[in-house]
């Protein structure tokens, strides 16, 4: 007995080192911490396959006008229903004038219209979940790990979102996005239902190639604040992080496309924004109405 004994012990403790050189050996998950910032707005273009819209009214530099924002309805991922309102929400801008939408109506930045906005987000990390915050208007999204959605997903601004490593990227799966009266896919007046899908892919990249993608990108779309930037780079981090996604909804897109969103370290402290204290911003010197309740809540 004595000798069975002995024997199932040195088994049990070589099965217990292996065990735990395996977990030694699994390797961290990439840390996202720290504020990110980008000096463009929408979403940036692949350099091949379906991807995002963009503006068609453009500047003596050649790059986005942003006092008209004139979403190219020609673009081959819309549906014919899709173009007609991208071409719709262009002829209003042409005017001079605005268009609802989650930014100047104090709405949620639900995604991916978050990723054409926001020009700056922060991760925060932990074992089983990830919160992700961006400052305009304080927006906020949860993400659960290494779990499953919901047999059926109740929908929500933000929707419901679900993230797990592989290697170095943080992967995040998101679906049921509640669809308001502003809701819209970018800042072109794309719409989306609520059977879009999302699947957004972080990950650290070296800062120089993270400038370069920032630099094409801002030729295109404009850039934020001037030479200084709106979000000056943090000249000691030597990582930049960049955001890939691709989008499906099959009743708004004839295919899936693919966009994505490069930032870098930003010495910008965190932004407190409070919409409804800021909505002229949004107008050429007009003031829309912020939407306002027709009784009390209690």
């Amino acid at each position: 007995m004595l000798h069975f004994i002995s024997q199932y012990a040195l088994l049990g403790g070589v099965a217990f080192a292996t065990l735990g050189a395996a977990i030694a050996a699994e390797p961290a998950a990439p840390d996202f911490s720290g504020r990110w910032g980008r000096n463009a707005f929408d979403h940036e273009s692949l350099s091949s396959g379906p991807g995002p819209l963009v503006n068609l009214k453009r500047v003596a530099n050649g790059s986005s006008d942003p006092d008209q924002l004139v979403g190219d309805f020609n673009n081959p991922i819309l549906k014919p229903s899709a173009a007609n309102q991208v071409r719709q929400y262009g002829e209003i801008s042409k005017k001079g004038l605005d268009y609802p939408d989650p930014s100047n109506q104090c709405a949620p930045y639900s995604p991916p219209f978050a990723f054409a906005m926001e020009l700056g987000l922060e991760i925060l990390q932990g074992k089983e979940s990830i919160t992700i915050l961006y400052p305009q208007d304080d927006q906020v999204r949860r993400v659960r790990l290494n779990g499953v959605h919901p047999p059926s997903v109740v929908p929500s601004a933000m929707g419901d979102s679900i993230g797990h490593y592989e290697g170095d990227t943080l992967v995040v799966d998101t679906l049921g996005i509640k669809v308001r009266n502003t809701t819209i896919a970018d800042r072109f007046g794309t719409p989306q239902t609520e059977a879009m899908h999302i699947v957004e892919r972080y990950r650290l990249i070296d800062v120089e190639d993270a400038k370069a993608a920032q630099a094409r990108h801002e030729k295109i779309a404009g850039r934020v604040g001037g030479p200084a930037g709106a979000m000056p780079i943090d000249p000691n981090f030597d990582k930049g992080l960049q955001l890939q996604f691709t989008v499906e909804d099959p009743n708004v897109f004839t295919t899936s496309w693919t966009g994505q969103a490069t930032y870098t370290h930003t010495r910008v402290p965190w932004q407190e924004q409070v919409c409804a204290e800021n909505f002229r911003e949004y107008y050429n010197g007009t003031e829309t109405a912020i939407p306002q309740a027709g009784k009390p809540d209690f």
